[in-house]
């Protein structure tokens, strides 16, 4: 590998006796992980269907090394039951320990790993806003929350100076997982090496120290950020958290970590806990509820058709007839572009109701009356987009492999029409 030579000079300086291990890192090939779903099951339960080889990961309970190729392919990945992850960034999301009923944000949230790692800590209750710059990215990230049943999220695409205008002093916990130079990604995406230059690495450390000065003023007294890159540079790291500390008097550094390629298996991370002195704590607007009383009436009739438990929450109706289900507690969201706000449900066109993708994820098989249970083989038909003979009653069913559910269909006279969404299919 071509390492840019002012790079290599950095590293050099950095670890000192230790560089040759480091350089030697660079023959052997980036380390695959993945992280169980503990929303949808425990690990020892993955353990036991696993279709892969599994190696626990030190510092996070829930994940895995894998040896793998293409394990987002396989069924158990649509429906939710793990996150392919690079092993050292799970290091980040539990030092958070983000835990039920309190208020999160992930500030730079894209792809989602880290987020629906919180989301697991929460278990459905209090308040998680995940939040992206890039829209695109963004709507990958809304993707992966759905994917993997999370109830209690509110994706949202905005300047992070924007959020901290709305939310002054309303988080229990932040987490600041900051675009960097990405030196720990040149073994896993070669367009980090072709990106990095000294200029850039200046960039970054500019635009993390804002974020972070944002973070700061979201986080009310008492709660604890983390703040984590996927880099090398002590500019955008070590260097990073002495400055903000220095600005931020009422900030402690609680922990601070740095993983090497050549001292643990993965590709590197950089991780730093902190905690906010004092009683500050900012109050925010509840959210506008949109109501229709129609929408609410068809959705209920849904609901005691097809739930044994429906979902609780606040309904919440668009103009377009798309309906949210909001967590308890939800904040004012008025003025950002909001991508997901809870669980959606389904859309109500004022004369039919039809359910969502997204609700299916959310439920479990003993929650509901008409569940197909398929083979593998079938499943895989299924996840194409292709229609199954089944005889049953008619109406809508969750499909389900294994009894976790990938996606709803519509039996009509033994045969189930795939309301999979296209986006979601996998390619023939």
């Amino acid at each position: 590998m071509n390492l840019p030579a002012p790079f290599l000079q950095e590293m050099k300086k950095k670890l000192g006796e230790k560089f040759p291990d480091f350089l030697q890192s660079y023959a052997y090939p980036a380390q695959k992980g993945i992280r169980v779903n503990t929303l949808k099951l425990s690990p020892e339960e993955f353990r036991a269907i696993s279709p892969f080889s599994l190696e626990e990961i030190a510092w996070e309970k829930n994940g895995f090394y894998v040896k793998e190729e293409k394990v987002g392919a396989h069924p158990y990945h649509f429906a939710g039951l793990y996150y392919s992850q690079e092993p050292s960034a799970m290091s980040a999301a539990p030092l958070l320990d983000a835990g039920e009923g309190e208020r999160v944000l992930d500030l730079c949230a894209a792809p989602g790993g880290k987020t629906t790692r919180l989301a697991e800590g929460m278990r459905g209750k209090g308040i998680l806003v995940a939040n992206e710059y890039v829209y695109d990215r963004a709507k990958i990230l809304s993707q992966n929350v759905e994917r993997l049943g999370i109830k209690n999220c509110f994706v949202v695409n905005a300047d992070t100076g924007k959020l901290a205008e709305k939310f002054p002093a309303y988080f229990d916990k932040i987490l600041v997982d900051a675009p960097c130079s990405g030196e720990g990604m040149f073994k896993k995406e070669p367009s980090a090496l072709l990106e990095w230059s000294e200029e850039n690495v200046a960039r970054c450390a500019t635009r993390q120290a804002e974020i972070l000065e944002n973070a700061a003023k979201m986080l009310k007294g008492g709660g604890r950020l983390v703040y984590s890159t996927c880099t090398f540079s002590t500019a955008e790291n070590e260097g990073q958290i002495e400055t903000f500390l220095r600005l931020h008097p009422e900030f402690s550094l609680l922990q601070m970590h740095a993983l090497y390629p050549h001292e643990v298996r993965g590709e590197g991370h950089f991780v730093a806990l902190l905690e906010k002195k004092g009683a500050e704590e900012g109050r925010v607007r509840p959210f506008a509820v949109k109501k229709n009383a129609s929408a609410e009436c068809a959705f209920q009739d849904f609901c005691n058709k097809f739930f044994r438990t429906p979902p609780q929450g606040t309904l919440h109706v668009l103009s377009d007839g798309r309906g949210y289900l909001l967590p308890d507690g939800a904040p004012d969201f008025a003025g950002l572009r909001l991508l997901r706000a809870g669980v959606e449900v389904g859309e109500w066109d004022g004369k039919i109701f039809k359910p969502s993708h997204a609700l299916c994820m959310c439920a479990k098989k003993e929650d509901v009356y008409n569940c197909v249970s398929l083979t593998e083989q079938e499943a895989e038909t299924y996840l194409r987009g292709e229609v199954l003979d089944c005889e049953g009653e008619n109406g809508w069913c969750l499909m389900t492999l294994d009894g976790f559910p990938l996606g709803l269909g519509k039996r009509v006279n033994g045969r189930i029409k795939n309301h999979l969404p296209k986006g979601l299919r996998k390619v023939k």
